[in-house]
């Protein structure tokens, strides 16, 4: 069966909803506290969850921040326009109707008038309205309230987004923080108003038939006024859970910083059909091997097993948890080497001689075409290690051509990739040969060192780390050697902000249904492409080759962005500047995380978008006290499948 754009299951979805209250589970399987579940156990009322502290919030101002560690807690205090479903469809959320009439370029919601602000305490603090989405576009757009977060997808689609984003820019900082929606040029500039407090209403620069799924990004997420008035941006930008005001299914009623945060449900929410945890409690630890033990011990109701703990249960079959082992759902996101082509060196310096090596194709290609990550892989799934095999930058089944082909398999096949898969090592060698030829040349000295960062004390990082190194290593260490390195708290703050890294590892969650998306996280000459300004830092970077390159990559990019009226030919050009992107070894696409699980969630029951941020959001989940087996997992997807 050839699959469709997301924009007509969603629009099926909205014509089937259209008429209710749009509440209830989506199809997910609800819990009833006085229900058995189907495994005879009982649904769980309090939920105990983990992150690994190198996770842990860097904001609570969802508007200021493009990270998922934050956007993964605080997708639970917001509720959207629109959200998502177990099998990745947009239904109704604060909008209870939408559309488009003319293709796109005008989007009209129609809202709720029962959903609410209320502090930390459960307190009515104000009413949401349409305006609260007036607020927020201008708190984002206003350079000088929110700098460059979440910009660039307003600017791309919404008329005058860039207009208002740069004339805030030029203006001087007191005079920006004074602007409200009501009170300077944000109406008369930017495509959005609010006829009345229930009706919003956005015009797109350009035909986006794609913009109602931007309402699962934190860009059309809603701030009130109110708020804003009663702190000051200051302290909306500063706000803490005591501070926030919540409109989602949770309320975070306490974060004690790297040991735990506790959500507890919100008695005012809106979606009175819906199932809720009566609290989350998100336990953070030290290293990512701690939630195997902590789940025997039921002190975590799941657990990502690592690479050695998998082992030991996998090869017991008398182990107490042998037939609880499950492989998860890929993880809705695409997982990346970013290079660092401004590297520097510890005491602020330029690191000339990586700098140099990196920006040489030759030398990228020998880690593109030299790496075997088949042990990189085994650390997150060692029964199917291919699973996690990742060979494009944008996420698989985010995307598909109308004759029912996945973007991403266009992708690949631009990439004329050798059989049997990327890793070529007489090719790598070829390479290798090449860039040690034409970078002595240019004075650089061998091996080459990789600097690598990873959390101190957290020995499932350091064990991948090793392997990393034999990976890289493997071409030889007369020409490349890897030493990794430590942060304490913040890789961002302590090592990509003072540029000490090589190259990181990072994935891209799609934070809506286009190609565009992805592919202009690494543009050249934008500040808003999140890649180029966090981790590449190609805009400071000096090689005239390597510029030329990225200037290449980004006209592609440009062209495929101005062709809305052919969805076809739109991703077709988009999938030329994406295998570009890849064959040029701008970035190596690394993995998809497929892990191998222990859990009482019935994972076919969540939130799955391959776009957005609200996969964290903890409702509708299915639980039981007793965790679930590989056979319960089997009538899971039948069920999923057959619904």
């Amino acid at each position: 069966m050839k699959k469709n754009h997301v924009r007509i299951l969603s629009l099926l979805l909205a014509a089937m909803l259209a008429l209710s209250a749009c509440g209830g589970t989506n199809g997910s399987g609800k819990n009833d506290e006085n229900q058995t579940t189907s495994n005879g156990g009982e649904p769980i009322k309090d939920f105990i969850d983990f992150q690994v502290q190198a996770s842990e919030v860097r904001t609570f101002c969802l508007l200021n921040s493009e990270d998922s560690v934050n956007s993964n807690v605080l997708c639970n205090a917001y509720s959207p326009l629109l959200e998502l479903n177990n099998k990745g469809a947009l239904g109704p959320a604060v909008a209870k109707e939408w559309g488009t009439d003319d293709g796109g370029l005008t989007w009209t919601f129609k809202l709720r008038d029962d959903v609410t602000w209320v502090d930390v305490e459960g307190n009515e603090k104000a009413k949401c309205t349409a305006q609260d989405w007036l607020t927020a576009m201008e708190f984002i757009l206003n350079y000088h309230k929110n700098g460059s977060m979440n910009t660039s997808m307003p600017i791309a689609m919404l008329s005058g987004a860039e207009e208002y984003y740069e004339a805030t820019k030029a203006m001087d900082e007191a005079s920006a923080l004074a602007l409200t929606v009501h009170d300077g040029p944000f109406l008369e500039t930017v495509g959005i108003e609010a006829p009345d407090d229930y009706t919003l209403i956005y015009h797109c620069a350009m035909n986006a038939p794609y913009f109602e799924t931007l309402c699962a990004a934190a860009c059309l997420y809603p701030v009130s006024q109110a708020q804003l008035d009663e702190m000051g941006v200051d302290g909306f930008l500063a706000q803490t859970p005591e501070t926030m005001w919540y409109s989602g299914p949770y309320r975070i009623t306490e974060y004690i910083m790297n040991n735990t945060k506790t959500l507890t449900k919100n008695e005012s929410y809106w979606d009175k059909d819906c199932t809720l945890f009566d609290t989350v409690t998100i336990r953070m630890l030290e290293d990512g091997n701690q939630d195997d033990l902590l789940f025997q011990t039921d002190e975590v109701h799941y657990s990502a097993l690592s690479e050695g703990n998998l082992r030991i249960i996998y090869d017991d079959p008398n182990h107490a948890f042998h037939g609880n082992l499950l492989e998860q759902r890929p993880e809705a996101r695409s997982r990346q080497w970013h290079f660092n082509y401004a590297k520097n060196n510890e005491d602020g310096t330029p690191d000339v001689n990586w700098n140099t090596a990196v920006a040489n194709e030759a030398f990228r290609l020998s880690l593109y075409y030299g790496m075997d990550l088949t042990n990189w892989w085994s650390r997150y799934n060692f029964i199917n290690p291919e699973h996690c095999e990742n060979l494009a930058y944008t996420v698989r089944g985010l995307l598909y051509f109308s004759d029912g082909t996945d973007y991403v398999d266009r992708v690949v096949e631009k990439l004329n990739l050798p059989e049997g898969g990327r890793y070529n090592p007489e090719l790598a060698q070829q390479y290798k040969e090449q860039a040690m030829e034409e970078l002595s040349a240019k004075g650089v000295t061998f091996p080459v060192e990789l600097d690598y960062y990873i959390k101190s004390g957290d020995q499932a990082a350091s064990d991948s780390a090793t392997i990393l190194k034999e990976i890289v290593e493997a071409l030889g260490t007369d020409y490349i050697t890897v030493h990794v390195g430590t942060y304490v708290t913040s890789q961002s703050k302590e090592v990509y902000d003072a540029h000490l890294q090589s190259w990181g590892n990072a994935g891209w969650g799609a934070d809506y249904g286009d190609p565009e998306n992805f592919i202009s996280q690494e543009l050249y000459g934008y500040e808003n492409a999140y890649y180029s300004r966090e981790m590449s830092n190609i805009n400071e970077a000096t090689d005239p080759d390597l510029i030329a390159t990225y200037q290449e990559y980004t006209a592609l990019a440009e062209k495929a962005s101005k062709i809305y009226d052919d969805m076809d030919a739109r991703y077709e050009a988009y999938a030329e500047a994406e295998a570009y992107l890849v064959s040029h070894a701008l970035t190596i696409p690394c993995y998809y995380n497929v892990p191998y699980q222990l859990t009482h969630v019935n994972d076919y029951t969540k939130i799955h978008g391959v776009y957005g941020m609200q996969n964290y959001t903890y409702k509708n989940w299915e639980t039981s006290t007793i965790p679930y087996t590989a056979e319960d997992y089997e009538q899971f997807l039948a069920d999923f499948n057959a619904n």
